[in-house]
């Protein structure tokens, strides 16, 4: 089969001679394929360079014209320009063509009025397209490939259209972005708009709805470039193994425009750490432990609270259908046990997978910030609970611009503080310390 690329100028007469003519032979002849590239005429010169240097070919005029030969293991074969194909025709189909002059030059018009046409319309399509732009900081992170996939979900952003995926490393590994960024691509996941790569900060953050932050520094610059670039709704979400407390504070310290509501710290994957330990111990799956609350510094003195929490499908005494489900507490009737040996496995579990695949635990970390995500994106439960790092509510009576882990429930894809739980003395002397642990991080960090 002969396969042949015909390339020129949009407003070129030979270009629409030779264009006319490869038409012909491809509805006459069964194994003649013509592939067309027509190039506006100001983009013309650094497009044939540009393809000549690549395929070491030399040529200067409008149309170029080539044959592929991919079907045999070679490369592309330079045939010339319009004189060259227009000899080819005839000596191998024994075809040429008569078009007069005012013919070409018409049809050369009407090329380059179809073209305009098209790009006019192309561009009237993309402005119609309002995707959502998500910011993914330390994208190269083994918590990045594991949250890539999933942002790009009509499950986890419903009534979304399209998603402008922002890829931030500020290492320099311009290289590993770009390799990240054709895997992205090669999802074909059909809400993925596009992919963009940045190593430093001169677009970041621009018209961000979502930010996922990840890294352990720069969060006082972060935080100003957030509040004057990003949209005003924008969800921003800060993750990682250390002082994620401390950096949304950072955060918030630097930020006078977007409203703190805005920026929340995860807990979930401590949460889901101690639901799994309750499981194991009462022989339960982990998802039948439900509404356990974490307060207090996430990555630091944080407490892990029972007082709303659920089993389901627990095998004792008392037992019923599959909705059923009773007071963890009521179960779990060892105080000591809960005040003390359950607090330092909590502590211990992420530590132990730490050490076992000599990472942190990347895949636990991605799933919280998407149950987060989707709650906030009004997928869950008007009953859910869940532990976010938030601005001190006032009623804590807690120092201003400490940011603690405290129960919150999503309605209307705002979050809120849950008020039907006790603070006992014990707990708030938990939350005072939490509190100064965090005070005194702020100040060494200020200095």
């Amino acid at each position: 089969m002969a396969k042949f690329v015909l390339a020129g100028k949009t407003d070129c007469p030979h270009y629409a001679k030779a264009e006319l003519l490869a038409d012909s032979l491809q509805r006459c002849l069964p194994n003649f394929r013509i592939h067309k590239i027509s190039v506006l005429p100001h983009a013309w010169k650094e497009w044939l360079e540009d393809t000549c240097t690549r395929n070491g070919w030399k040529h200067e005029q409008s149309p170029l014209v080539w044959r592929e030969l991919v079907d045999q293991g070679g490369k592309a074969m330079l045939l010339g320009g319009f004189s060259d194909f227009l000899e080819h025709c005839q000596d191998y189909y024994s075809v040429t063509s008569d078009m007069p002059t005012d013919i070409m030059l018409s049809v050369a018009s009407e090329n380059l009025d179809t073209k305009m046409n098209s790009i006019v319309e192309e561009q009237h399509r993309v402005s119609l397209i309002k995707p959502l732009h998500i910011w993914l900081s330390s994208a190269l992170s083994p918590t990045g490939h594991f949250l890539i996939p999933n942002l790009l979900s009509a499950e986890v952003f419903p009534n979304t259209s399209a998603i402008s995926l922002h890829l931030l490393n500020l290492e320099g590994k311009e290289e590993q972005l770009q390799w990240l960024r054709m895997e992205t691509e090669n999802l074909a996941l059909p809400l993925l708009y596009q992919v963009t790569i940045h190593t430093d900060l001169e677009q970041a953050f621009k018209e961000a709805d979502v930010i996922l932050l990840q890294d352990e520094y720069r969060y006082r610059e972060y935080g100003q470039l957030i509040d004057t670039r990003a949209k005003r709704e924008v969800k921003v979400i800060v993750s990682g193994d250390s002082f994620v407390n401390l950096r949304c504070s950072l955060l918030l310290d630097n930020v006078n425009v977007i409203d703190s509501n805005q920026f929340v710290t995860v807990a979930t994957q401590l949460e889901n750490e101690a639901r799994a330990i309750i499981a194991r111990k009462l022989k339960v799956r982990t998802s039948d432990v439900t509404h356990v609350i974490v307060w207090g510094n996430i990555s630091g003195s944080f407490y892990i609270d029972l007082q709303r929490a659920k089993v389901f499908n627990y095998d004792g005494p008392i037992k019923g259908p599959a909705y059923f489900s009773q007071p963890a507490k009521n179960i779990l009737q060892e105080r000591k046990w809960l005040e003390t040996d359950f607090q330092e496995l909590v502590r211990c579990q992420r530590a132990a997978v730490a050490s076992k695949t000599c990472r942190a635990a990347p895949m636990s970390l991605a799933n919280g910030i998407l149950e987060v995500l989707k709650a906030w994106n009004g997928i869950c439960g008007p009953d859910e609970i869940f532990s976010l790092g938030v601005l001190c509510p006032g009623d804590y009576n807690l120092p201003d611009g400490i940011v603690l882990s405290v129960p919150v429930i999503f309605t209307d894809r705002k979050w809120s503080v849950l008020s039907e739980v006790t603070r006992e003395d014990n707990l708030k002397k938990r939350l005072e310390i939490a509190a100064s642990e965090l005070r005194q991080v702020c100040e060494i960090t200020q200095r």
